[in-house]
Parts: structure tokens; C-alpha cells; sequence
């Protein structure tokens, strides 16, 4: 078991590395924000946890990557590893792109889920990769997500979600959509057994994931700047018949009109997971000691 354990910490470290190699192998490059536009040293982006210090902008990151930035040192245990994607309807050219996009990302799915700790409280934790399809939801992933809720539950531990997505996967079609109300299911199941769920939304948050699991925390968070919604701007403009205001589907936008508790940049997120575990009275059974 030891030997595992190790394996996949040896894992998300070496995936953690892939993110700032080309910082110590070409200290001297520089990265163009697709923000603002402007040019930031590579090891700078590194250093700031890949947010543009010109103009904030939270650039997208790995979930190995953030699990390394919430999750206390040597804590994580990484949950059905080996849960990938089918072709159930043998769409053409499925198979060939889960193939580039496992090998690109290290992933077999676009969500990763695992056990570890925050702040000493032991946690269920998902996170949903955009490099691995736009983190769309498939029978797999949202399947990985039911397990991790229902292991949150049979465990009695506090349960977050970190979501990235352009929502259902369109390969998967009626499959895809399925997955909506199964991880919902899973989570009112949990929240009747008395579960803290913490979402955090990040950026892009739209679709299918939006109109289910990322909306229904008991907590609900987003890094700024965070696109959040369900359709694009331009298909509701086309729907109503209406302009829609500026910063519309922003996270900001959203919390001024009650969609979210909080907007937390990215520096401060682990602080304020512990925090909020901590204020938590069943997280807090759940500490060392």
C-alpha cells in the first residue's frame, strides 16, 4: 500500500514539475497574458501560481497543479486513477482524441479526485482539468464525481469541488447529459446525511457542470475573473432579445447579485479552505489530534 501511496505522490510531484520546467530550462522567457496582453517573465507566472501580476488575470492550471497548492504536504491519495472514457456511441474520431488528450495531460479523465488533508481536516476533493477536453462532462467523469461524493458521505468528510468546463460532451450525447442528474442525486443524498459541500468555480464554468454539481455547494466560491454560466452571452442575447449587461457571467457579476458567497483569488484560496473547514463544526471531528 506504502508503494502506491508513493507512486502517485512521485505522480502529482512530477506533474507539478511539468508546469515550471521551461521556467528553470529558459529562465529568460517570457509569456504573452491573453488577458491584458502583456508580457510576463515565465518564472514570474510561476512564482504567482500562473496569475498575471500586470493585470490579475487567473490563467487556467492543471488539477494536479492546484491539489498541490490546497492539499497538506504527503496527504494526497489519488481516487479511481484508472476510471477513463468510452466511445459508447463510436463517434468518429473519439477515440483517437481521448488518446492525445490522455497523453498530453497525464490524465485518463478530466477530473482528478482524491483524499488528503487541508489544514490537518481530512477532505474529499475533486478537480476538473479544461486541458483534458475543456473538462466536458462524460459518463466517466461525472461517474469519478458520484464516487468521490458518495465516499465523502459513507466517510463523513467535508467534500470540494474545484470546477473547469465547457460543459456536456457532445461525443457522449444523451450519456453526457445523464450525468447531470446523477451527480446531483449524489449530492442531495449527501446534504440529507448532513455534508458540507464547498464548489469553487473557476474559469471557464459553463454548461451542463454549471446546472448541476458546481451550483449546488453549500458554499460557493470563484477565482476572479471566473466566466461562469450556463449558455454563451451571444445565444442569450439571441434568446431574449436583449443586450446584457457588462460583465455579464462574471464572478464578480455574480456575487454582487447572490450566485456566490465569496471571490477568492488564487493566492488566498488554501487560507480560506482552512478557514472555512475550521468554522465547520463536523470538518473539525474529522482533524488530527
Amino acid at each position: 500500500m506504502s508503494s502506491v501511496f508513493q507512486r502517485r505522490r512521485q505522480k502529482l510531484l512530477a506533474l507539478k514539475a511539468m508546469h515550471s520546467v521551461s521556467a528553470s530550462v529558459h529562465p529568460h522567457s517570457s509569456e504573452v497574458c491573453t488577458s491584458c496582453g502583456g508580457e510576463v517573465p515565465h518564472r514570474d507566472l510561476v512564482a504567482a501560481g500562473y496569475v498575471c501580476p500586470l493585470c490579475g488575470y487567473h490563467h487556467p492550471i492543471g488539477a494536479y497543479y492546484r491539489l498541490s497548492q490546497i492539499l497538506d504536504r504527503g496527504s494526497f491519495r489519488e481516487l479511481d486513477e484508472e476510471l477513463a472514457s468510452a466511445d459508447p456511441l463510436d463517434f468518429p474520431g473519439y477515440r483517437q482524441k481521448l488518446t492525445k488528450a490522455q497523453a498530453k495531460t497525464g490524465m485518463n479523465e478530466g477530473v482528478v479526485t482524491a483524499l488528503g488533508r487541508i489544514g490537518g481536516t481530512k477532505v474529499a476533493v475533486g478537480v476538473l482539468d479544461s486541458h483534458f477536453f475543456m473538462g466536458s462532462m462524460s459518463a466517466a467523469l461525472g461517474e469519478k464525481v458520484t464516487r468521490l461524493v458518495e465516499q465523502a458521505a459513507k466517510s463523513r468528510l467535508p467534500l470540494i469541488l474545484f470546477a473547469a468546463s465547457g460543459g456536456a460532451r457532445m461525443q457522449e450525447g444523451i450519456l453526457s447529459l445523464m450525468q447531470m442528474a446523477k451527480t446531483s442525486a449524489a449530492l442531495e443524498r449527501f446534504s440529507r446525511r448532513g455534508g458540507l459541500y464547498i464548489s469553487v468555480l473557476t474559469h471557464p464554468t459553463t454548461g451542463g457542470v454549471t446546472a448541476s454539481f458546481a451550483s449546488l455547494g453549500d458554499i460557493m466560491l470563484a477565482e476572479p475573473g471566473a466566466l461562469i454560466g450556463f449558455a454563451g452571452p451571444r445565444v442569450i442575447e439571441q434568446t431574449i432579445g436583449q443586450e446584457l449587461p457588462e460583465g455579464f457571467q462574471s464572478a464578480e457579476y455574480l456575487l454582487e447579485h447572490g450566485f456566490l458567497d465569496a471571490v477568492i483569488p488564487r493566492s488566498q484560496m488554501r487560507e480560506t479552505l482552512i478557514r472555512l473547514l475550521k468554522l465547520h463544526g463536523k470538518a473539525g471531528a474529522n482533524r488530527d489530534g
